[in-house]
């Protein structure tokens, strides 16, 4: 069972000021291969699942920015935890 749902905005910095759209899209791909519910809207990524495995994930994805050549990265996350489960549909279903 879900226990929070968490979104994501990666911002990789390239020294040479390059495209990063294919960097956030590897971080997109580190969520899509991690087997949690997720949805890809304009500005971030909400996960689905156990809050202690997408902070894992959160860390992997940072990693990878640096190996594919970022020299920073600003991560904007907001978090809704609730132990007895949530999900994002929970939050959305009256507006759907």
């Amino acid at each position: 069972m879900a226990n929070a749902l968490v979104s994501i905005q990666i911002i990789p910095k390239l020294e040479n000021g390059g495209d990063t759209y294919p960097l956030v899209d590897e971080a997109i791909k580190i969520i899509a291969e991690s087997g949690l519910s997720y949805e890809v809207h304009p500005l971030e990524t909400t996960m689905e699942g156990d809050l202690s495995q997408i902070m894992q994930m959160i860390e992997k994805m940072n990693k990878r920015m640096i190996e594919l050549g970022s020299i920073s990265i600003i991560s904007q996350v907001k978090i809704v935890y609730k132990p007895t489960g949530i999900t994002m549909g929970t939050l959305t279903e009256k507006y759907r």
